[in-house]
């Protein structure tokens, strides 16, 4: 597919020190009509996770998926980006299963929010906390 047919791309924003959201990024596969999938760790400072904190974001909380200029975040997020991934891959199908749907996607995040939180404290890994004005 010709570079002339992509609409965009998209930017995943996740925990670079997450081992949780590491392999989520590692299988996430965006379609190639869709454009290239930009993988931003938002423990680094820049200007997308400027715009997060200034949005009131709580990346903490969310992940954050950019897609066409708008920001979306927590389960519309990973419901983005299922709906942008490609259907191949049993990652790709289980992925779809869980949060393809708004309902879905609203009821299995939470869980792995948790999940990642769990996994953060019993390495010993602070949280990113973009939004306190003494961490910037």
């Amino acid at each position: 597919m010709s570079d002339a047919r992509k609409t965009g791309e998209v930017w995943l924003v996740y925990d670079g020190e997450c081992p949780v959201c590491n392999t989520y990024c590692r299988y996430a596969r965006i379609r190639d009509a869709v454009g290239e999938l930009h993988l931003v760790d938002a423990r680094q400072p820049g200007a997308l996770m400027d715009e997060i904190t200034a949005a009131g974001l709580d990346i903490d909380q969310g992940m954050v998926v950019k897609f066409e200029g708008v920001l979306y975040y927590g389960p519309e997020a990973i419901r983005m980006l299922t709906l942008l991934s490609t259907p191949s891959g049993l990652f790709n199908r289980i992925n779809y299963l869980f949060f393809g749907g708004r309902g879905r996607a609203e009821f299995f995040y939470p869980a792995g929010k948790a999940l990642r939180n769990v996994i953060l404290k019993i390495m010993g890994i602070g949280y990113i906390e973009n939004l306190k004005t003494t961490s910037r």
